[in-house]
């Protein structure tokens, strides 16, 4: 093939970090039809497996970032959405000829909104599904420890003291959930098999019904107070839209059951920080696991670093070795179709309408 028709094929770049095993998995695809472009040396060191940011304060040299500007301005799909570049300039500005990038996370309605995406012809995938084991996993790690009181046997094991004592159990607990799509659904599951009563908040619009769900009963949007009032453990999986900000405000926490256990994993604005952390001081709220806050990094001066009834996780409950292999997958399926012009077929297609 002469350079000519090399030139011609679809540009791939990769715009994040990504292990060569998962690169190669993407250039097996349709070597004769796209050329993936994956230069490690211009994107940042990983700080961990599937690190999609990489290490702080990285800069290129200044070759090597009028070649990354290149590299962009010339791609056709990118995996993940590049960085800001040296001048401050979004990464995406630079890729005018991009018709397609395969996100690395599942909720991208506000990175969305800021680059401006909304209403382009600019297709977006995400990883949704991608994150739904660990996620659930992180939920009941959570939910287990609290309950068979880990931190008190590990301070007692510290202490060398044996003095027995009693726990609580899942089975018969009232799990709620906000947020029924894969992650929740995998937590509804789990939640079964734990023989503990789960019950959800419908999304407006919905037409999923409880049973279809597996859960005992599905609230509506106006019932949300009636939920919270009942369940012994809530967890928060749904997408930060305008109608979720702040939904568990000072009100909805004053409504729940008192000694609740609260799970988030979704986004740090969906709660009320400031009422969250007067319940978690006041006992309102037993016990809080945290991956996501408001302001991230969480700042040194933050109350919930200390608070003996809080787990403060770095927004890392989603990250696993096996996420960069599961993203790959989608994004070969999504190659795939994205070069015969399938389009309906293409997994996780973003809703600009709905912002996830």
């Amino acid at each position: 093939m002469n350079d000519d028709n090399f030139r011609k094929k679809l540009k791939v770049l990769i715009a994040s970090p990504l292990e060569d095993e998962q690169v190669a998995r993407i250039r097996a695809v349709a070597p004769d039809r796209v050329n993936v472009v994956h230069l490690p040396h211009l994107l940042p060191p990983t700080r961990y497996t599937a690190d999609h940011t990489g290490v702080a304060g990285f800069e290129r040299a200044p070759d090597d970032e009028r070649t990354w500007r290149e590299q962009l301005a010339e791609a056709d799909i990118l995996w993940d959405f590049p960085a800001d570049l040296a001048d401050g300039t979004p990464g995406l500005a630079v890729a005018s000829k991009v018709k397609w990038i395969q996100a690395t996370s599942s909720g991208i309605g506000q990175k969305v909104e800021k680059l401006g995406l909304q209403g382009t012809d600019i297709l977006l995938t995400t990883a949704r599904g991608v994150h739904a084991t660990p996620l659930s996993e992180f939920v009941f790690h959570s939910l287990i420890s609290h309950w068979k009181r880990i931190a008190h046997v590990q301070a007692e094991q510290a202490r060398h003291h044996w003095e027995r004592f009693c726990g609580e159990e899942l089975a018969g607990k009232t799990l709620a959930i906000i947020g029924v799509g894969g992650v929740g659904r995998r937590i509804i599951k789990i939640g079964r098999a734990f023989d503990m009563r789960l019950v959800a908040l419908a999304r407006p619009g919905s037409n999923h019904m409880a049973e279809t769900l597996g859960v005992d009963r599905l609230f509506a949007r106006d019932e949300l107070h009636q939920m919270l009032g009942e369940a012994d453990a809530l967890v928060l999986i749904m997408p930060l839209v305008p109608e979720t900000h702040h939904m568990i405000d000072r009100a909805a926490i004053a409504a729940m059951k008192p000694g609740m256990v609260l799970v988030n994993i979704a986004r740090g604005a969906v709660i009320d920080e400031q009422a969250m952390i007067d319940a978690l001081k006041s006992g309102g709220i037993s016990f809080a696991a945290l991956d996501v806050f408001t302001t991230e990094p969480l700042p040194e001066s933050s109350p919930l670093w200390d608070l003996p009834n809080v787990l403060v996780s770095p927004h890392s409950a989603s990250t696993a070795t096996s996420e960069n292999a599961k993203i790959a997958d989608i994004f070969c399926h999504n190659l795939e179709c994205f070069i015969d012009d399938r389009f309906d077929d293409m997994k996780n297609m973003h809703n600009h309408v709905l912002a996830y």
